[in-house]
């Protein structure tokens, strides 16, 4: 029985990292929003997932729109820095994550906020979704974005979507599979992961962790053996001696059964229970193989136990059948380049002109999780900076918007995107410029009162850019920080001339920084520190440091990387075992030195 009905402009259902960024986007805008969560926290991946050591979009160039406001926040409130693990360059503690989500939604009086709620029914008119049921309310608006975790309004509105594979004959698409075979069938969707958080007792002796259901220590047998203990626990390392366990090999992924995810509740619940216990015995297993100096973290998330994150972290979904989709030819680069194509060519024609649709950016390189099976996918990593990072590739805006319903946008991993490319398009920083896009999209339709589908994409791209708040790149281009005097230039250049797009990823512009010397150098002062020794140039793009100053670090050996492009573009010139400055910030767990300014230059 429905007790109360809200009304709003756009209505978001989950809370997590895509619907966390649309509801705030929306509200910016001056939309009346209604954002509905199942957890009562927000972020998602980034915070309730406990997958805080977020993947992709770490360069300077790409840390921009709600993703790079949010680093920016974290650099501010997390004490001892964001350079602790070496899966990523930015590790935190939760919480930190979560007062973020929770100030921006706070400053908003139009953003109404309520959790603990699932959805139970959407109503329709026509080809139209009106509103929302859920246990105690419902919802109506003129926008209604499908957050959840899983897809779920997919499925309540019947909206048609995906699930599982695609061969090679649907797209073509190189590393899909020309048949069914075993391994479609047993992980039709990549394997989730309840991650737990470890803590360092030091001295002390932390509890013991009992067993769970199905117990089996052989499953992780073997699961640090080619890293060794120390950097297995560095791999997800966070602030305060804690440690993400979100662990591929021999470890937490878990994908027993993974359809059960969407054939009923029950059977949902029951896969979820499992994965919780496989994590707590996995947790157990390295207690028992490091010593009790490792336990459960306490007093990390809000219910019991704490060491456990609010819901698994779900790395695929159910995935719109959309006006586009996203396919893996669409985020490999382009011949003899290192930045994928702008252009979709699954993408509906206008006029007989393809439509440059791109309204965020990811460069994740395609990762894939099937619990002890090895799938081999076209490789679109690139080294960049002393690292390896991903090829960057846009996302259409026609992937967010069903073939047939209106008044609806998916805003989360259930984008229209294939199997394939879900690997690279399931990350953080691109569900949250998603999110973004879908938020800006939803406030500019109620705005002018029309459908997603009839929205002006360059209306839509035109307030990304501009947008007052948290202005998000939607080209990717390596050497145009968000800070650059020319960033909004160039963007649009490459949006009004496609083919002019290089596919170098770098515009004919000078790279740097935007500030006096003086400025600059008072800043890298306070934030990093000095160092001097011995360059040396190992090979194309990996770059390593023989410290000489100061001398408590005299001698020692250091990978040098960087975030930052015309620090990228002075490594690649600067001469083999030469006498350099350096100023950066030391990573202890993946012995690197990043790289933030050079001799001044």
């Amino acid at each position: 029985m429905v007790h109360q009905t809200y009304t709003a402009d756009v209505l978001v259902v989950g809370g997590g990292t895509g619907g966390t960024a649309a509801a705030i986007q929306a509200a910016r805008r001056g939309a009346k929003t209604i954002l509905v969560s199942e957890f009562p926290w927000l972020g998602g991946m980034l915070t309730s997932a406990g997958v805080t050591a977020p993947d992709g979009n770490e360069l300077e160039a790409f840390q921009t729109g709600l993703w790079g406001a949010f680093l920016q926040e974290l650099r501010q409130r997390q004490p001892g820095g964001l350079d602790n693990s070496w899966v990523s360059f930015f590790s935190y503690n939760p919480r930190i994550g979560v007062e973020i989500f929770a100030d921006w939604v706070q400053e908003l009086p139009n953003l109404h906020w309520i959790s603990g709620q699932v959805p139970l029914e959407v109503f329709r008119q026509n080809d139209s979704i009106t509103g929302v049921r859920f246990a105690d309310f419902a919802v109506t608006a003129k926008i209604i974005l499908d957050a959840t975790e899983l897809g779920d309004l997919l499925a309540l509105a019947e909206i048609p979507y995906r699930w599982g594979w695609e061969l090679q004959s649907e797209w073509g698409e190189p590393s899909a599979p020309v048949t069914f075979n075993s391994l479609t069938k047993r992980y039709p969707v990549q394997a989730p992961t309840w991650v737990v958080i470890m803590q360092d007792f030091g001295e002390a002796v932390a509890p013991e962790i009992p067993a769970a259901p199905n117990d089996n220590p052989s499953q992780f047998t073997g699961a640090w053996d080619r890293y060794g203990a120390e950097t297995f626990l560095n791999y997800g390392r966070l602030p305060g001696g804690l440690f993400m366990i979100n662990w591929p090999i021999c470890g937490n992924d878990y994908g027993e059964g993974v359809g059960r995810l969407i054939e009923s509740d029950a059977s949902r619940g029951e896969f979820i229970q499992e994965s919780r216990w496989y994590s707590q015995n996995f947790a157990r297993f390295i207690q028992n193989q490091l010593g009790r100096r490792y336990g459960l973290a306490k007093k990390l998330f809000p219910h019991t136990p704490t060491a456990f994150a609010l819901h698994p972290y779900y790395r695929e979904s159910r995935r719109l059948v959309g006006l586009t989709t996203v396919r893996e030819q669409d985020i490999l680069p382009v011949a003899g380049g290192r930045v994928a194509s702008i252009f979709n060519d699954a993408s509906f024609c206008v006029g007989g002109a393809s439509r440059r649709e791109a309204i965020a950016v990811g460069n994740y390189a395609n990762d894939h999780h099937y619990p002890g099976v090895k799938f081999s996918l076209q490789p679109k990593s690139i080294r960049w900076g002393g690292r390896w990072t991903g090829t960057p590739f846009t996302i259409p805006y026609s992937s967010l918007i069903p073939v047939t319903t209106d008044g609806f946008l998916v805003c989360e991993k259930n984008i229209s995107v294939s199997h394939i490319a879900n690997g690279a398009t399931r990350l953080q920083p691109v569900v949250m410029g998603i999110g973004q896009a879908a938020g800006m999209a939803a406030a500019m339709c109620v705005e002018l009162n029309c459908q997603p589908r009839d929205l002006s994409v360059k209306a839509l791209q035109t307030a990304l850019l501009e947008d007052n708040r948290s202005k998000a790149a939607i080209i990717p281009l390596f050497n145009l920080p968000p800070n650059h005097s020319d960033w909004q230039h160039w963007q649009l250049y490459y949006l009004n001339n496609p083919q002019a797009y290089p596919a170098s990823g770098d515009c004919p512009c000078r790279s740097g920084n935007e500030y006096p010397d003086s400025v600059f150098d008072k800043a890298l002062i306070r934030e990093n520190n000095c160092f001097k020794g011995i360059f040396h140039r190992l090979d194309q793009q990996e770059y390593r440091f023989i410290v000489t100053a100061p001398a408590a670090y005299q001698g020692q050996n250091w990978q040098l990387v960087t975030l930052r492009s015309h620090i990228d573009e002075q490594l690649g010139v600067y001469p083999h075992e030469q006498l350099v400055t350096l100023w950066g910030r030391q990573n202890h767990s993946g012995n690197w030195l990043l790289v933030e300014h050079i001799n001044g230059g």
